[in-house]
């Protein structure tokens, strides 16, 4: 059974840091292409970062600059930090695992940026 299991996320001011964690078991995580989705209240779930299973990075607009994504495939563990925390990066944030033949999802974790 696949399980995705995300943490790291909580309440932080404008212009602060988190580091999101997402653990899979129940794959072959290295040939699993990973990505970070988030949505918002309202809106619909959008792509935030995703890393090819080789570690290549490819990061929304609105992202680039302020998050990384990583992955440590000895950890089975892919990682966002997020720097520069904007108010409009209020979301909760999921974990993605993008197969040949299907994807899976975490449970997702809330990110609130607010003073």
């Amino acid at each position: 059974q696949v399980h995705l299991v995300e943490s790291g996320g909580g309440l932080v001011q404008p212009g602060g840091s988190l580091r999101l964690s997402c653990a899979a078991s129940g794959i072959v995580f290295s040939l699993y292409a990973m990505g970070w989705y988030r949505q918002a209240p309202g809106k619909q779930r959008e792509l935030v970062a995703a890393i090819t299973s080789g570690g290549i990075p490819n990061y929304a607009d609105s992202v680039k600059g302020r998050f990384t994504i990583s992955r440590d495939n000895a950890k089975n563990t892919v990682y966002l930090q997020m720097n520069s925390l904007k108010p409009e990066d209020t979301a909760v944030y999921y974990c993605n695992a993008h197969g040949v033949r299907r994807d899976y999802w975490g449970q997702g974790t809330q990110v609130t940026v607010s003073s």
